[in-house]
């Protein structure tokens, strides 16, 4: 058992300086493997198709299905590592049949007058005398957060990592570095956008130099995930929005209504930064409004006349 234990530590050391994954992803493998190998001590300590079947099932006992099959997804890749370098004789997967069905989730979408009322809300609340130049300037970066988070789609992850230099106002466009460190470029084409940006680069501008990344909390260290959901929940309740909002929200609104306006998936997948379009093709299920004018202005039906 204690052999498998130094095979995962090797394999994720593997995962993290030649795969080059992400630090989540890397935590995400090594609790999964954890509870397997967990599970399997409890056993007869080997790893052996029964014992990773009867596992699977306990999973499915105690999780949703989407944790279920990422979980899956983390032992086999354990698996097939260790079968490639020869460190087990079989694949405890091999012909193993994986297949159940996962409830389809529909991404939750905001619709744009929600949008347009929270900016609206940022604007005012910003342009308002404030008690302190604290709150001057949390308002400054909470209105530079909004702008950028539906400006680009991008993870909440993705901007709470973002560095000075990831952002090039003179040329319009910020570096992005996704899953799996894979790097898009996207151009921020609207004036109220880069001014937001430009105002806040500009109040900030020592923190961002002391700390090394574009947004800061109140105690000058990187701005986290966490704190964008708390602020986007106070913007919220200020613009007497009543939907639950969550920052992974806009970027499901920003593919959606780019959709509806005819942009091609393909363009939207290389925005997103997805890998495959298959992940894109989600929102080309969402988008109401766009069915709405299809059924209504291209049915047959509505060439058929009745009276004629």
């Amino acid at each position: 058992m204690q052999n498998f234990v130094h095979l995962s530590d090797g394999y994720l050391n593997y995962c993290q300086y030649q795969k080059r994954l992400d630090f989540k992803t890397i935590k995400a493998y090594r609790i999964d493997i954890a509870q397997l190998l967990k599970f399997i001590e409890g056993n007869d300590g080997s790893l052996t198709k029964n014992n990773i079947s009867t596992y699977i099932i306990n999973l499915h006992e105690t999780y949703k299905p989407k944790t279920v099959k990422r979980k899956i997804a983390s032992i086999k890749a354990f698996c097939n590592w260790m079968e490639y370098e020869e460190f087990i004789p079989i694949n405890p997967f091999s012909k193993m049949n994986l297949k159940f069905h996962e409830p389809y989730i529909l991404p939750k979408t905001i619709p744009l007058d929600v949008i347009k009322t929270l900016l609206q809300s940022a604007y005012r609340e910003l342009e308002q005398k404030h008690s302190s130049p604290h709150k001057k300037l949390a308002c400054l970066r909470n209105l530079a957060v909004l702008e950028l988070l539906f400006a680009t789609g991008m993870r909440v992850s993705e901007l709470c990592s973002l560095k000075p230099e990831n952002l090039n106002l003179p040329n319009k466009q910020i570096r992005i570095y996704g899953k799996g460190s894979k790097e898009r470029i996207i151009t921020i084409s609207n004036s109220d956008v880069l001014a937001a940006l430009q105002r806040y680069k500009l109040a900030f501008n020592e923190q961002i130099e002391s700390t090394g990344y574009l947004f800061v909390n109140r105690l000058n260290k990187r701005l986290s995930e966490q704190s964008v959901r708390f602020m986007i929940n106070k913007l919220a309740l200020k613009a007497q929005v009543r939907q639950h909002l969550t920052p992974h929200m806009f970027r499901h609104s920003f593919a959606t209504l780019l959709l509806e306006e005819d942009v091609d998936i393909r363009y939207i997948q290389q925005i997103l930064g997805h890998s495959s379009i298959t992940t894109t093709q989600i929102y080309t299920h969402v988008s109401t409004k766009k069915q709405n004018d299809i059924l209504s202005l291209k049915h047959p039906r509505n060439r058929v006349s009745i009276n004629s």
